[in-house]
Parts: C-alpha cells; sequence; structure tokens
C-alpha cells in the first residue's frame, strides 16, 4: 500500500474547473515532485490532501493517506494528522510564522499540543529539531521572532516546525523560491536527509526542473490542472516524450538571442566614453549591538568599499549570498540610501551627495524593476496611473492625452495592448504583471534599470519571456542594467559582466562567461558549485539508475 494514492481528483468553483481528473501516488521514503507553471493547480492539490481548501471549492475523488480517506474527513480528525502525521512547508515562510510568538514557541507549540509534553519537554525537543535544521541556540535562541531571522533563517523554521514529529508525509510548496543558490542547496540537502533518516514520503511542489531532477524519484507534470506525464524522474526529463515537458526542459535552460554584447560593441577600454555608472569606494555602516565583523564596535559595515563602473548600453550581474549587501549597494544607486562614504555618480550628477530636492534629473535616468510586480502597484489604481507614475519627474508635465500617448507606447514595447490601461493589475497574470512593471520602468526613457530579482519568483516559461523582453529592450533602447539574482542561469543569460559580491565586498568581476565558467574566489566557486543545473542533474540520476 503507498503513503498517498490521490484518484482522479477534481476540483470545481462552481462550473470553473480547478483540478481535472489528478492521479498521483507516492511510496514511503520516497520524493515526488510536482512540477508546472504558475495556475497548473499544483498547490491546490497539496492544499487537497491537507483539506485545507476555500470553502467554495467542491472537490470529488479519492485521496487515501496511509490507508486513511482525507477527502471530506471531519476537522477534527484532521487536526490530529496535520503536524503529526502530514507536515507542510509553506511557500513564504513570513506568513507562515506568527510574528508576535518566538521561533521557540512555534516549534514547541505543535509538540506540545499532539504529544501532550510539557513545555520544557516541547522546548528542549524544539532546540534539538532547530539546531538540525542548522540553527544552534548559540546563536539562534529560541527567545527570537521570525523578523530578526533571514529568509533563509525563517525557511527553516518552517521546515522544523513541520518535521518537529518526523511526519509520515511532508509537502514543501516552492521551499527554496527566492533563496541565494547556497542557502538552496543546503535546504534541499536537509531535506533528502530527514527523508531518507525518518523514512518519510516527500512531495516537492517547484517549477524548477533542475532541483526536481536532483531531488525527486518520480515526477508529475501538471498544466491548467491536468497531468501532462508522469513517470521516473531520469526517464521523464531526459526523455520529454511530451511537448509541455519539452517546452519546460527548453525554457529552464533558455538563452536570449542578444547579437553582439555591449561589452563587445564597445572596442576597446581607451576609446570609451565616461561611465554611466561610477562607484567609488563606497561604505555604508549601521549601528549594532555587537561588536561588527566588518568594523569598529557598535557597527555593521553592510558595504565595505566597493567600486565599479558601468556603460552605457551594458548589462551587469552583481550576484550573491542573501545578506552580502547587493539591495544595501542598490538602494543607494537609486538614491534611497546614503553611503557613509564614498561617491555614486549617474551620467554627471553625485546621487550620493545631492539633496532630495535636486534629485529629480538624477532620478529621469534610473528607474527600478521589483521582485514582486503585484506587490509594488497599488490594487486600487488602473495599469495608466501605475504606469504613468514616473512622469512626475519630467521637467514639462504631459498634457493627459499626452501621458495616455506615453502610456500606450511604453505597453506596446513590452508586448502589451494599449487598451490594458484600463484594467487593474489583478486581471493580468504574473508575467504580465512584470511587463507592466517594466514599462513603468521605461516610461520616462531612463539610461539605467535596476532590476532586483526581477524573475525569481516566474515560472521557466515566463521567466523566459521576461529575459527575452530584457535582451530586446537592451538592444532597442540602449538601457543598461545591473540585475541583482542569485540565479547564474539568468546573469549568464542576460549580462556582460559579473560582479561577485561577499560580506559586504566585491571579491572578483570579469566577463560573465570568465566569471561563471572558471571562478578564482571561494564565494564565487560556492555560488557555482551550488547552482542548480538541468543536464547535470539528470546525467547524475541516469548514472545512478545504470549502476543499480
Amino acid at each position: 500500500m503507498s503513503l498517498l494514492e490521490i484518484e482522479d481528483l477534481r476540483l470545481h468553483i462552481g462550473n470553473l474547473p480547478i483540478l481535472k481528473g489528478i492521479n498521483l501516488t507516492l511510496g514511503q521514503g520516497k520524493v515526488m515532485g510536482l512540477v508546472g507553471e504558475s495556475g497548473s493547480g499544483k498547490s491546490m492539490t497539496a492544499l487537497a490532501v491537507m483539506q485545507l481548501l476555500p470553502a467554495a471549492i467542491q472537490a470529488s475523488g479519492r485521496i487515501s493517506f496511509n490507508g486513511i480517506s482525507l477527502l471530506g474527513a471531519p476537522e477534527a480528525a484532521m487536526n490530529r494528522l496535520r503536524g503529526n502525521d502530514i507536515g507542510m512547508v509553506f511557500q513564504e515562510p513570513m506568513t507562515a510564522l506568527n510574528p508576535v510568538k518566538t521561533i521557540g514557541e512555534q516549534v514547541s507549540e505543535g509538540i506540545r499540543w499532539h504529544t501532550r509534553a510539557s513545555r520544557a519537554e516541547a522546548e528542549e525537543r524544539a532546540r534539538r529539531m532547530l539546531d538540525r535544521v542548522g540553527l544552534p541556540e548559540a546563536k539562534f535562541p529560541l527567545s527570537r521572532y521570525p523578523h530578526e531571522l533571514s529568509g533563509g533563517q525563517r525557511q527553516r523554521v518552517v521546515i522544523a516546525i513541520a518535521c518537529a514529529l518526523a511526519p509520515k508525509l511532508l509537502i514543501a510548496d516552492e521551499p527554496t523560491t527566492a533563496l541565494d543558490v547556497v542557502l538552496q542547496k543546503q535546504i534541499l540537502e536537509l531535506l533528502r536527509d530527514l527523508v531518507d533518516e525518518h523514512k518519510m514520503g516527500l512531495l516537492l511542489i517547484s517549477h524548477d526542473l533542475a532541483v526536481v531532477a536532483d531531488m525527486s524519484d518520480r515526477v508529475t507534470i501538471m498544466r491548467n490542472g491536468e497531468v501532462m506525464e508522469a513517470g521516473e524522474t531520469a526517464h521523464t526529463l531526459s526523455q520529454q516524450r511530451h511537448p509541455y515537458t519539452r517546452q519546460l526542459a527548453l525554457a529552464s535552460m533558455h538563452v536570449p538571442d542578444r547579437g553582439e554584447k555591449a561589452a563587445d560593441r564597445q572596442g576597446p577600454e581607451e576609446a570609451r566614453s565616461a561611465p554611466l555608472l561610477s562607484v567609488n569606494n563606497v561604505t555604508r555602516d549601521y549601528p549594532h549591538r555587537r561588536t561588527s565583523l566588518f568594523g569598529k564596535p557598535g557597527v555593521f559595515r553592510a558595504v565595505d568599499s566597493v567600486s565599479f563602473t558601468l556603460d552605457e548600453g551594458q548589462s551587469v550581474a552583481l550576484v550573491g549570498r542573501s545578506g552580502c549587501g547587493k539591495s544595501t549597494l542598490a538602494r543607494m544607486i537609486l538614491a534611497l540610501d546614503r553611503p557613509t562614504s564614498g561617491t555614486i555618480n549617474l551620467s554627471g550628477y553625485d546621487v550620493s551627495a545631492l539633496p532630495e530636492a535636486k534629485l529629480k534629473p538624477a532620478r529621469r535616468n534610473m528607474q527600478i524593476v521589483f521582485q514582486d510586480p503585484y506587490g509594488s502597484f497599488d490594487p486600487r489604481h488602473k495599469v495608466e496611473r501605475l504606469v504613468a507614475e514616473p512622469l512626475h519627474l519630467l521637467e514639462i508635465a504631459p498634457s493627459i492625452s499626452e501621458r495616455r500617448d506615453m502610456v500606450a507606447d511604453a505597453l506596446d514595447k513590452v508586448g502589451l495592448a494599449p487598451a490594458d490601461m484600463d484594467k487593474y493589475p489583478h486581471e493580468f497574470s504574473g508575467g504580465q504583471r512584470q511587463r507592466i512593471s517594466i514599462a513603468r520602468a521605461i516610461i520616462t526613457r531612463p539610461k539605467l534599470i535596476v532590476a532586483d530579482e526581477p524573475v525569481s519568483a516566474l515560472d521557466v516559461s515566463i521567466r523566459a519571456q521576461a529575459l527575452d523582453l530584457f535582451a530586446d529592450l537592451n538592444a532597442r533602447l540602449g538601457v543598461a542594467y545591473l540585475f541583482i539574482t542569485h540565479d547564474l542561469t539568468v546573469a549568464r543569460a542576460i549580462t556582460d559582466r559579473v560582479m561577485v559580491m561577499h560580506e559586504g565586498k566585491i571579491v572578483e568581476s570579469g566577463r560573465t562567461d570568465d566569471i561563471l565558467d572558471r571562478p578564482q574566489s571561494d564565494a564565487a566557486k560556492a555560488l557555482v558549485a551550488a547552482a542548480p543545473d538541468l543536464q547535470r542533474a539528470l546525467e547524475r540520476r541516469l548514472a545512478r539508475i545504470g549502476r543499480i
């Protein structure tokens, strides 16, 4: 008997089908990868197993866990199973954790509820579990709150909660989205160790085929609420019998055609004009309760003597671990924060020293594309107003008709229709919302766009479309990019140069292919070694099968 069996699972909201006859089987001690684009039904399948579906959904079919029928089970019965026999790692740890409870309370809560252990016993078990996931009490006391931890540390707390009672089934919904590649590798290895140690079944939900190829014994590929293909991971992902499987595989390895790169177009170093952006010995210190590793007591040095230049039309990636100082540096370039020392010059303006009232000319030449476009939009406003927001930076304010024409032109440049300006953000898909975000960034014809993890939350096919768009705008408009990313595939696909940041410093920089193919610094080597690669993952899995 299988640990988890799903047969002909169908979900509807009224007459709208959400899942259309899903079949899935997961054995004890095995990992099943559930793959598909956003909206394919992956998370709804997981919520159906947990019986956490919205009230308006009607469900039919069969879900059996360890011989127990879950579909339609009483809430009291599900409460006994959730946390104890079935654990779930949610995609966004900050929303999964209670902000007013300490991490110790949140890990020990389920232990006390299911085992009736005393407070002291539950805290001791929570302490051991947090240590198991890499949060030892010496550095991360149980009294800490979620906001005092980084994203990766919060994700480890969520894993500790889900695994505290060694459940028979663990559901991990995009557990590594937006984490840097080194941390992603550590968390995936932790999940694999927990599967092997406790012989639990793991349902791993992901849009990253390389991660699934590395982790999963079997894979199920979904689209629009249906299973397109399922089977043993190595054979399914290498043979790619279904066209949609091939489409996902090609998108995961997609490289935009950028023609001649900016670094090659500009000729010899001595023939180039003054750089568009010049960062000179920039340092940023913050007050700190403890002695900093980088500066004097009472100071935490987030950015440490960073210098680099970026030419017009050039695309540069800033890569590094979470917390290395990338976003702090970007905020200073955008004049949203001031350096403690050093200067930042953009198109002749010293943005590090100009008062706020005199920054308008500089701000016209720089814009930002955020990681989460929906979070950067006011949901009450239509697209016309959202895209037109930066127009206040122009010296002469456009008329109403001119503004509409400018918004229509920006939307057209990113592949959307002028009629879209009269819609609200919720009426668009994730990829379309990112296009709207890019339209907003280019409407003032900036010379520099800072893109902060602009594709990390997108599935592979939409990510490929977004990268094509970035490459096209670079070629047509000559806009320069500073890409902040932890995804080395994105860096290779879209940038001319790479800068590797570690503990506030730029430890290595150079042409993209040189850095990623022949890294010299320990930080760059760690990033390259940890980066998931679909082809290498399939080769390793096929080699293991061949030895059996």
